[in-house]
């Protein structure tokens, strides 16, 4: 059975898919309302399924009135999608991070499930068994050489 979170970002992401304007404009306490759930719940699933690493942008407006407003990111190519992510990147990464962006382009269909689940485990602590500097820094690396193979970038050109 799924859970409350997952329940929740299904049903954000449907908003989504149907809105004609690109982005969804939702009260906390109405969607608490909705899965009979308290807002702080509402907040996790924002904050932790719709970073900037999956591909959305999130404001918020707090009061009253006050709402959060989800965007999905829709770069127009793919090397703007690669210079996002590269930038995203920079020079560490966490592991959670790096796990944001194997999803995101999972859901951009540029990797296939069994590929997002090698890099998962490439990039995971347990294979990176460094201290955190280090291991944030190797994993960027990683990161970094993968996404210019997946989007075929010659070596000269990597950034």
């Amino acid at each position: 059975m799924r859970n409350i979170s997952d329940l929740i970002e299904q049903y954000i992401k449907q908003i989504l898919i149907n809105s004609s304007v690109g982005f969804v404009e939702i009260q906390r306490s109405h969607l608490a309302d909705v899965f009979k759930c308290v807002p702080s719940q509402i907040n996790y699933v924002i904050d932790t399924r719709f970073t900037k690493e999956k591909g959305y942008l999130v404001e918020s407006k707090r009061g009253g009135g006050g709402f959060i407003r989800i965007h999905k990111i829709s770069p127009e190519s793919n090397d703007e999608l690669y210079r996002e992510i590269i930038n995203m990147i920079g020079d560490h990464i966490s592991q959670a991070s790096a796990e944001d962006i194997i999803e995101r382009l999972y859901e951009e269909n540029l990797l296939t499930s069994r590929e997002r689940l090698m890099v998962r485990s490439l990039i995971s602590r347990k294979v990176l068994n460094f201290n955190i500097p280090v291991r944030d820094q190797l994993r960027a690396r990683m990161m970094k050489s993968i996404l210019a193979t997946l989007f075929l970038i010659e070596e000269g050109e990597k950034e």
